[in-house]
């Protein structure tokens, strides 16, 4: 965990120990899984969403928020 400078300056270092201390003991009780494991669980999911993704398949004109509304007319 990183803190802003500042913030950091203005701790005593048993106040810093403390705060890692914490942080480690709510690391250690994550439960950890294989990286192997986790991405392909990850790819699989991507794969089956990208049907509805709409960075993807692209947003309906009907259904975009910002799309143009009209043009600009200059006479």
């Amino acid at each position: 965990m990183t803190l802003p400078v500042k913030m950091a300056q203005d701790m005593t270092e048993k106040e810093l120990l403390k705060m890692e201390l914490d942080q480690l003991k709510k690391e250690v009780k994550l439960e950890r899984q294989m990286v192997s494991k986790t991405a392909k669980e990850l790819k699989e999911y991507i794969e089956s969403m990208a049907a509805e993704d709409p960075l993807i398949k692209g947003v309906p004109e009907d259904k975009n928020p910002f799309k143009e509304k009209g043009g600009c007319i200059i006479s």
